[in-house]
């Protein structure tokens, strides 16, 4: 039998949680890849519908926490919609010096305008209401309400902008990465840029994109389809922007985030991303990350409630310990 993970104390570096009794998953079925593929995208990680501009929502307080618009620019590029939760005061209790960047992964097939599928807002205010952080998540480019058009190194420099908002915008001291899908694995190429960044957590994220492009003109036209790119000409020239994606290796990267804290959070028969691209981060960080497998999961990990308490166990552990 799977050991179950305790959300405190020390755990063994990688545990298996077994999934909700009379259920498979605890999470929405989500649809198979196409045969023949090994991947076909690198999904937000949910499992629900979604909401174009979702992160337009201000000036509400549920008691625990409340949330208000906060656009974030990139040094010349686009203008990004962005989503702050803060904890209350009563909340809070002195960890408010540490901020969270909450980063989706690429839209699924279907959504509306390049949206993001829809809860990270309501994740950003649940992690800050229950670790008194502050919380901060936005679409990248070419994603919901956001200005630009897709590209791998555009979405790094929007997670980094990002971090930049968050500095600027409030107190923090301490800012930490969460993501999902691709959001996850930039996350990594991101830490291991800036020593800065307190820790990483990341889900159903790809260890590398070079069997994830497949076709490059094929990727293309799925993004285009996708709506993550919209200006007509662009990019300018597809195969530059095609192998800027294919080129990305974030196994290669994810031995500079340790000695900061890693979690790494993967379903164990995720259809879109392989369950071995975790346990590939995992090795490649030196045994030094925690890896937690979810029986019965499959990508779309958002909404699963194992998930979520994994990170907030894993927060618990360490927003305190991290000066």
């Amino acid at each position: 039998m799977a050991a179950r993970v305790a959300l405190t104390g020390m755990v063994p570096p990688e545990t298996t949680v077994p999934g909700p009794e009379g259920t498979a998953a605890g999470e929405a079925p989500s649809a198979p890849a196409p045969p023949g593929r090994r991947r076909t995208r690198a999904s937000s990680g949910s499992g629900s519908g979604s909401t174009q501009g979702q992160y337009k929502v201000s000036g509400w307080d549920n008691g625990r926490a409340s949330g208000e618009r906060l656009p974030v620019e990139v040094s010349g590029g686009p203008v990004l919609e962005g989503f702050l939760a803060r904890a209350s005061f009563s909340a809070a209790s002195g960890a408010g010096r540490h901020g969270v960047v909450l980063a989706h992964g690429y839209p699924e097939a279907g959504e509306k305008a390049g949206a993001p599928s829809y809860g990270y807002p309501q994740l950003a205010t649940r992690l800050a209401a229950e670790t008194g952080a502050m919380v901060l998540t936005f679409e990248f480019r070419g994603t919901g309400t956001s200005e630009g058009d897709f590209s791998i190194g555009g979405w790094r420099e929007d997670l980094v902008a990002a971090v930049q908002a968050l500095r600027s915008s409030t107190s923090v001291e301490r800012v930490w990465l969460v993501g999902f899908g691709m959001g996850g694995s930039l996350a990594v190429c991101v830490a291991a840029d800036d020593l800065s960044i307190a820790g990483v957590a990341i889900f159903a994220a790809p260890a590398s994109f070079e069997e994830y492009i497949g076709d490059p003109r094929r990727f293309l036209a799925q993004a285009r389809a996708a709506g993550v790119i919209r200006t007509a000409g662009y990019p300018a020239d597809p195969a530059a922007w095609a192998r800027e994606v294919k080129e990305l290796h974030p196994s290669h990267l994810v031995a500079r985030v340790p000695p900061r804290p890693l979690l790494i959070v993967h379903g164990a028969t995720d259809e879109v991303v392989p369950m071995t691209d975790a346990r590939e981060m995992a090795d490649a960080a030196h045994s030094s990350a925690e890896l937690r497998l979810l029986a019965g999961a499959g990508h779309h990990i958002l909404h699963d409630p194992r998930a979520i308490a994994l990170l907030l166990g894993w927060f618990d552990r360490h927003l305190a310990t991290v000066a």
